[in-house]
């Protein structure tokens, strides 16, 4: 049986996920982040998690293999901050955004929860990077509502 592509993506699309700044400092020390919503817990012990990143990605070489990275996952609030690291050719970080982590990788002001990680692991898989980090910290508000995406769109809890 072959699948049609968009069919696929909007079934995938039913699939309601949070929306994630994955966040490292590239080899030129400069701050850059990407939003994805590909995140998900593997392992309480040890602590890991993943994320995907898409092989033609403009920022591919920058997340591939860093030592550290942070995933932040965004609130309701940060809706523009998940719009402005979405797009091609705009993923340096604004400085009033951020603040850096323990262990070097920018933490995103404001996020309902961070998990600052230690790259464990990479998996081919298909046209994306499979990466699994071990959380070496983590960081959450006590308060916020999640930035949600669901069928192409952003949503609201009711």
């Amino acid at each position: 049986m072959s699948l049609d592509g968009r069919e696929l993506r909007d079934a995938l699309g039913r699939f309601a996920t949070g929306v994630c700044v994955i966040t490292t400092v590239s080899s030129e020390q400069k701050a850059v982040g990407m939003t994805a919503n590909s995140f998900s817990s593997v392992s309480l012990d040890p602590p890991l998690v993943l994320w995907s990143l898409q092989n033609n990605s403009d920022v591919y070489n920058v997340f591939a293999a860093p030592r550290h990275f942070a995933v932040n996952i965004l609130s309701s609030e940060q809706q523009a901050y998940s719009n402005q690291y979405a797009k091609k050719g705009q993923h340096d970080l604004d400085p009033a955004h951020y603040r850096l982590g323990k262990y070097g990788a920018p933490i995103i002001r404001g996020a309902l929860a961070t998990f600052e990680c230690e790259l464990h692991a990479t998996h081919e898989g298909g046209d994306h990077l499979i990466i699994v980090g071990r959380v070496t910290d983590m960081h959450q508000r006590p308060t916020g509502e999640p930035l949600l995406f669901y069928c192409g769109r952003y949503h609201e809890l009711h």
